[in-house]
């Protein structure tokens, strides 16, 4: 896990659309970026559109709001497309980000140890360092957990 008020990895990845999308590009903003294990999973997609129902809140804040996982960009497509997800979805199939960012780790499903995405969520400060680290996040709760910190509630 990175540590609060270290520089965020900048990484350079395609969304959803096939762009180019590097976090540097956001600097002077804030900026969630949360990993997750994969599209059109049950905890994953509640995760999704619970960002989706506040993406106003987090826009109102001028905060920008990106997914990130190692599904394709077609994927990432049909899923945004499927539940109507207005922010970044980007795609690390070669791991850069998910492995810059430190999680992925070993998991245990069902007695079977397995490589995969830990669900975590960065809040990155508009200087590009990392604000609020949130490893384990719960998928219902993540995106209000987050509004409550930046309304200064947690």
């Amino acid at each position: 896990m990175l540590e609060v008020g270290t520089k965020a990895p900048d990484f350079s990845l395609l969304d959803k659309e096939g762009n180019q999308v590097k976090l540097s590009d956001f600097l002077g903003k804030r900026v969630v970026v949360y990993f997750y294990p994969k599209d059109n999973t049950p905890g994953c997609t509640r995760q999704a559109c619970a960002f989706a129902q506040n993406y106003e809140a987090f826009k109102n804040q001028d905060v920008v709001v990106i997914g990130i996982s190692k599904d394709s960009v077609a994927s990432h497509q049909k899923f945004a497309q499927k539940y109507d997800l207005p922010f970044i979805l980007l795609s690390d199939p070669e791991l850069q980000a998910i492995q810059a960012y430190d999680v992925w780790k070993e998991k245990k499903l069902y007695g079977k140890v397995s490589m995969g995405v830990v669900r975590t969520t960065y809040l990155i400060d508009p200087q590009g360092m990392i604000e609020k680290v949130m490893p384990k996040v719960k998928p219902d709760t993540n995106a209000a957990d987050l509004l409550a910190y930046l309304a200064g509630e947690q």
